[in-house]
């Protein structure tokens, strides 16, 4: 169990991370996300033991860290994985897992859970990247933490070894019944592997929910343009409807809201069709292989981006007519000026 209550942390007298509360049971994983120098790196550092918390509290099962109640980092049990691997080169692989282990089998027995088997008397310098990667994981594990903490653990592995890995890992999490906190600026694996998503800005969290939710019910603009490619159409409320130039769409109630509000629309809320009258033109196209990413400059607004099958292939120019097809509820903003985040 991992409980983190108003946390505070400050280099210098200068705050990196302010008021941060979140809880994880089991083997509940956070993913967490944001800017660079938004503090991710901070957070698990005060986890680790590795910084002090200047406010609030942390508490790994039964240790309870505050600003005047230290544990020191051997003491709290958190296993870590890094993205540079940070093995011993000079140990195999059965060394680097045992590793002031007194007893083996618990490495082997992670070996084994990993597939590492064959490779266990090697030296790390003969190893792939992911299999260096699940080496640094069984070694983690082996040490039976209480928690456990990774910092862009694939962000050093190709796109193909990363789709299997992240899995390989959440896996692996899931077995042992360790909670874990998991730094990425991979936004598909942010939103792909974890139970919950904290979006870090300027050292608060913008939002903690889960993945879903962060991803289509953003509470702020920020959470809204930094996970994934939101773009706003403005248009009028209407009870729980958005009426726009695009079409209608429901709506989340926008709170202060009565008249005008932005509609938050991504690329796959938008479809469109060829049209000589239609309400737009494209600018540009992307060929993505299972589809195709468009921008759409409308008649009285900013340029819109709508993802289509691959199938369909217009060219620069194109006359389109743009419009809204998300059957699900969106998100809406008081228009800017007038929204205070």
């Amino acid at each position: 169990m991992l409980d983190v209550r108003n946390l505070g942390v400050s280099y210098g007298g200068t705050p990196v991370i302010e008021d941060l509360s979140f809880r994880l049971e089991g083997s509940d994983i956070l993913m967490l996300v944001g800017p660079t120098g938004c503090g991710k790196t901070t957070v698990l550092r005060a986890l680790a033991g590795l910084v002090r918390p200047s406010s609030g509290e942390i508490q790994i099962g039964s240790r309870r860290i505050t600003a005047g109640r230290d544990v020191p980092p051997e003491k709290r049990r958190v296993g870590m994985v890094f993205q540079d691997f940070a093995l011993f080169p000079h140990l195999s692989v059965i060394n680097n897992v045992s590793f002031r282990l007194k007893d083996k089998r618990l490495a082997l027995d992670w070996l084994d859970r990993l597939g590492l088997m064959p490779v266990r008397d090697a030296m790390p310098e003969t190893l792939s990247g992911g299999q260096k990667q699940r080496v640094a994981l069984a070694r983690a594990l082996a040490h039976e933490p209480r928690l456990m903490l990774l910092d862009e653990p694939l962000s050093n592995l190709d796109a193909a070894l990363k789709d299997t890995l992240r899995w390989d890992i959440r896996e692996a999490l899931e077995e042992a019944g360790v909670p874990a906190v998991w730094v990425t600026h991979d936004q598909e694996e942010a939103l792909s592997v974890g139970d919950q998503l904290g979006i870090l800005n300027r050292g608060r969290l913008e939002q903690l929910d889960t993945p879903e939710h962060c991803f289509s019910m953003p509470q702020s603009r920020f959470t809204a343009n930094f996970l994934g490619e939101a773009a706003f159409v403005r248009g009028k409320l209407r009870a729980n409807r958005v009426e726009t130039p695009l079409g209608n769409a429901r709506v989340r109630a926008v709170e202060g809201a009565t008249d005008e509000v932005d509609l938050m629309v991504r690329p796959d809320d938008l479809s469109l069709t060829p049209a000589e009258a239609g309400n737009g033109r494209v600018t540009w196209s992307r060929y993505e292989g299972e589809t195709r990413l468009y921008a759409v400059r409308i008649d009285d607004g900013e340029p819109l981006r709508v993802r289509t099958n691959h199938e369909v292939d217009l060219p620069r120019g194109s006359a389109v007519n743009l419009h809204i097809n998300a059957e699900h509820t969106l998100a809406a903003f008081l228009p800017v000026g007038r929204d205070s985040r």
